[in-house]
């Protein structure tokens, strides 16, 4: 008995321990930058032209490790791109389809109504890559975490050099917005990485601000339409409501 309950006080501790720990790590991590975002708000939307730039360094940059699973090419088209860019930019990706008649898989390339190529065949090929660890789908990070949109900004654009008095192992990587301030993540943004299309400067602010938006717009691509139909159904309530309001005054005016 005695024993038992030694053995129960020493996972105890280690649950203690282990729990005092990951919180230290969070609140050694810095509160996320505060940004004004154009779809914040009611009347929040999506800015198209940085949602297509923000398109761009995924494709170009991120997407070299990342993926989006639940983004389809055809989607593309719903910020702004021609359906013809789209059929050509899917066309530069191979996927595995079939069987085909003699029962075999093979090789073509992407369509519009294909998702969006992943950048590794399976999430083993992913984690021998990136010594061990899997890179997280950007489908719906921005929602993912809390405070999502301002987290990823901060996060992109707050690498640092790492302070003396700071320990941190070789293939790790300074940032003091990530929990513990240690990332296995290189910094994937360079002054000047990207050639904007409409001649924006791909400076790494103006480089992370767009791959917020174009995230924020893959985790809710119905996000205008709901915003709208929100908008349409309390204007509908309000009307409703003084309508209601004057008819019950005219039908009980002459009861006292």
């Amino acid at each position: 008995m005695i024993q038992r309950a030694k053995i129960f006080i020493k996972i105890l501790f280690i649950i203690f321990v282990c729990g005092f720990q990951n919180l230290f790590a969070v609140q050694n991590s810095l509160k996320p930058k505060e940004v004004v975002w154009p779809f914040e708000g009611v009347f929040g939307k999506i800015d198209k032209q940085s949602a297509q730039r923000g398109a761009q360094i995924y494709l170009q940059v991120c997407g070299a490790c990342h993926g989006m699973k639940h983004l389809y090419y055809r989607n593309l088209v719903e910020i702004g791109f021609s359906e013809e860019e789209i059929k050509t930019l899917a066309k530069s990706y191979l996927v595995i389809d079939g069987p085909n008649d003699e029962g075999e898989m093979f090789e073509r390339n992407a369509l519009l109504s294909d998702h969006i190529v992943s950048p590794y065949p399976n999430a083993e090929a992913a984690k021998f890559v990136n010594n061990g660890i899997m890179p997280p789908d950007l489908s719906l990070m921005i929602k993912a975490r809390p405070n999502g949109a301002n987290y990823v900004y901060s996060l992109l654009t707050g690498y640092q050099d790492i302070p003396n008095d700071f320990q941190i192992e070789n293939n790790l990587y300074y940032n003091p917005y990530f929990e513990g301030m240690k990332i296995a993540m290189a910094p994937p943004l360079v002054e000047g990485q990207v050639e904007f299309m409409d001649g924006t400067e791909a400076s790494i602010e103006q480089m992370s601000k767009d791959v917020v938006v174009f995230l924020q717009w893959a985790a809710e691509p119905e996000m205008e339409q709901r915003k709208s139909m929100g908008l349409k159904v309390t204007i509908f309530l309000i009307i409703f409501s003084i309508l209601s309001y004057i008819s019950m005054k005219n039908i009980w005016k002459d009861i006292k």
